[in-house]
């Protein structure tokens, strides 16, 4: 892995190198914190940007390895607050990836849009930069036993990476706890606790770059749900019901060996410090009628408890979670109608948290589905950030048309994202009464064909239309059953005759499978003269008119999966008859194979669905 690394960190500086300097912007300075208290790397930067050319610019341009830019789930940048009298409040500034003329291939670029006006010549402005990172950290070593301790690789550059000069610039990286396994020592490098600082560096030229690498202890969570799906339905009697279904791993160092339960209990954060034991979800607040369950069933060690203001749920698994093992549950909690539903401009709107209530967690993937009333229209949606948009329907109890459901998808999710999002849609109040006299009208109607049945005379005579009606369709019945069984008879010699090419395969006996072949012949003319009247039968019958296609299709195609077998049988016998070598052979017969046993599947296909008829 080292010698790997070392030389994509080559190519990568043979490439920056390379690079033109794209403006005459100027970072004055530039501070950089990166925290690595938990498996999701989160780098915070204060840069402070100068116009040295004649110029207005309008834009920052932003720049990360490639390598790190597919794991970045979260980029924002805000305008710096100031101190003293030109203290403002915190703008926050459009970011957008763009693809930058001279940027090297092996960057990525974002672009920040500076704030109305731009930056003038001679003008400085500074902001902050904050990036979210999704399984950048690696384990190693990958695997490790029940008693050892996590350790984790980090890999970045000391110097801000960037298309300007920089004229200061620090970093500070920030690690759960003092245990440092190794580190990159630079100059005007130290390590004070739990952190590692770099520099202050100067007059550092556009895209520099030098490479660090962390190895350090972690046995913080490594909660990762490879799916999550949150449902969320609007009920306008007073509350919305969320479900979250979780499929959860855990990310970090797999486990090798075997487990010892017994161990595990006697010296928890010794014999697994590397797993973790519970989860801790932050519901919105008032949430009511929680629960928490698997496909075994109810899981009761849970603890519930909160204020006005929030709503805890602590969560434990049905046993511990090391490296790489697996987990699917469900929470499920109702929340009151009034704390998320409102009205703006003869709209209703939903505003509610996109993103999950258990801390510190990576989605791989998050899919929202809003559940609106039946009747809804007009819907749109607000989100903060872009998400991926589809529309379905779901039909639930009373339903007649379903209730639409929006569905918002997203990856690599992070706790950044668990932001409000709006979901605008118009709804007539009337509606709200169409459940309750459906129930009204379903038991009116019950009663009345109660009275109608107890009054009625139902017996059946043998002369009615409904009663030759069934005896016609029983007569059908016995002649697909009767169509049925000389099909399957069919397919029964079609086995024999694939077992004695494999008999000539192992005996080389061309002789046994010729007679084969011709006893096969004269029973496949049999079935087949046995089988016309019984499709004649069916042909003049009006009740069989909806089951006739697909007989006469299963017919068609056991008759073409005939031929085929019959082709494929002379194909064999022949080359054996040639003393053709058995891969020439598999290779000649080879496409009629395939079409065979694509033939062979659609027939017992047709055969299932007439059985279920």
């Amino acid at each position: 892995m080292k010698m790997g690394f070392r030389f994509d960190l080559l190519v990568f500086a043979v490439v920056l190198l390379s690079t033109p300097v794209l403006s005459d912007l100027v970072l004055t300075r530039v501070d950089r914190r990166v925290d690595l208290t938990s498996h999701i790397v989160r780098i915070a930067s204060s840069l402070k940007v100068e116009n040295t050319g004649k110029d207005s610019v309008s834009e920052v341009l932003l720049v990360f390895p490639e390598r790190q830019a597919k794991n970045l789930a979260y980029l924002t940048a805000v305008s710096s607050p100031g101190k003293g009298k030109a203290k403002a409040s915190a703008v926050n500034l459009p970011v957008e990836n763009v693809n930058s003329e001279g940027m090297p291939p092996a960057l990525v670029a974002y672009s920040v849009s500076l704030p109305e006006g731009g930056l003038g010549k001679g003008e400085s402005f500074t902001f902050e930069v904050l990036a979210v990172f999704t399984h950048s950290l690696l384990p190693f070593p990958e695997k490790i036993t029940q008693a050892d301790t996590q350790l984790l690789v980090f890999e970045d550059s000391a110097y801000f990476l960037s298309p300007y000069a920089v004229k200061v610039q620090s970093l500070t990286v920030k690690l759960p706890h003092p245990r440092v396994e190794s580190y990159t020592k630079l100059e005007n490098t130290k390590i004070q606790g739990s952190e590692i600082k770099y520099g202050p560096y100067e007059d550092l030229a556009p895209f520099s770059y030098s490479p660090i690498v962390v190895h350090f202890e972690s046995n913080q969570p490594f909660v990762v749900a490879q799916e999550l799906v949150r449902e969320i339905e609007v009920s306008h009697w007073g509350n919305v019901q969320v479900t979250e279904n979780y499929n959860l791993v855990h990310g970090g160092s797999q486990i090798k060996g075997e487990f010892s339960r017994l161990d595990y209990q006697a010296r928890p954060h010794i014999r697994g410090a590397s797993a973790f034991r519970n989860l801790v979800a932050k519901l919105p607040p008032r949430a009511h009628s929680v629960y928490y369950r698997d496909a075994i069933g109810n899981i009761s060690t849970s603890h519930l408890w909160g204020d006005s203001r929030k709503t805890e749920l602590e969560i434990e698994p049905r046993y511990p979670m090391f490296g790489g093992w697996r987990t699917a549950f469900t929470i499920g909690y109702g929340l009151p109608l009034q704390d998320f539903l409102f009205e703006s401009e003869g709209k209703r709107f939903l505003n509610i948290s996109f993103g999950s209530p258990i801390n510190e967690i990576i989605i791989d993937t998050l899919i929202v589905k809003v559940v609106l009333p039946e009747g809804s229209r007009d819907i749109s949606v607000s989100a903060p950030f872009p998400v991926k948009q589809l529309q379905e329907t779901k039909v639930s109890h009373l339903d007649v048309i379903g209730r639409p459901v929006i569905v918002l998808e997203k990856s690599k999710v992070v706790p950044e994202h668990d932001q409000y999002f709006q979901v605008y849609y118009k709804f007539n109040s009337i509606s709200m009464l169409r459940e309750p006299m459906m129930l009204i009208s379903g038991f009116f109607l019950l009663f009345v064909a109660c009275i109608v049945y107890v009054h009625a005379d139902l017996s059946i005579s043998k002369s009615s239309a409904s009663y030759l009606a069934k005896v016609q369709w029983e007569e059908v019945q016995s002649v697909i059953q009767q169509v049925d069984n000389l099909i399957n008879r069919c397919l029964m010699i079609h086995d024999k005759l694939d077992a004695s090419l494999r008999d000539l395969s192992r005996t080389g006996d061309v002789q046994a499978c010729k007679a084969a072949r011709k006893h096969a012949d004269g029973q496949l003319k049999e079935l087949s003269k046995e089988l016309k009247p019984l499709l004649s039968t069916l042909q003049t019958s009006p009740q069989a008119a909806q089951i006739l296609p697909k007989v006469e299709e299963l017919v068609v195609k056991e008759r073409e999966l005939q031929d085929k077998l019959m082709v494929k049988h002379t194909t064999v016998v022949e080359c054996y008859e040639k003393k053709v070598s058995g891969r020439e052979i598999e290779n000649r017969i080879a496409l009629q194979q395939n079409k065979i046993t694509a033939l062979r599947q659609e027939v017992d296909d047709l055969l299932d669905f007439i059985d279920e008829l």
